[in-house]
Parts: C-alpha cells; sequence; structure tokens
C-alpha cells in the first residue's frame, strides 16, 4: 500500500473590492462544505487576493480475492 497523498485543487480569485470578512465567510464555506483547506494565498498590492484550496483524493482500493 503507498502512503502517498494526492490532493485536488481549485484555483480562486478574489477581487479587490471584497471586504476581509466577506473573503473569510468565502473560503469558511467551502472549507466547511467541500472539504477544501487552504493551500496558498497571495495578497496583491491592489487588494486583491489569488488563493489556492487543495483537499485529498481518497482511492478505494480494491480487494482481490
Amino acid at each position: 500500500m503507498d502512503s502517498m497523498l494526492e490532493y485536488e485543487f481549485r484555483d480562486m480569485y478574489v477581487p479587490r473590492g471584497v471586504s476581509r470578512t466577506a473573503a473569510t465567510r468565502l473560503l469558511t464555506e467551502h472549507a466547511e462544505y467541500g472539504h477544501w483547506e487552504l493551500d496558498r494565498l497571495r495578497l496583491y498590492p491592489d487588494g486583491s487576493r489569488r488563493v489556492r484550496l487543495r483537499r485529498r483524493i481518497i482511492r478505494q482500493v480494491r480487494a482481490t480475492w
């Protein structure tokens, strides 16, 4: 059994007009309902944000008897 973890990624863009509270709420909803976790967040000088979320891919192992 290989113990390598595999992840699925989702990139999101949050425009500069979105408040910090609204951005937090958006990411919290993705975390709670989609099982996503924050992988990377980049804040640009103009106030926009580029966010990368990730979640584990769980593969079922087929048993051969």
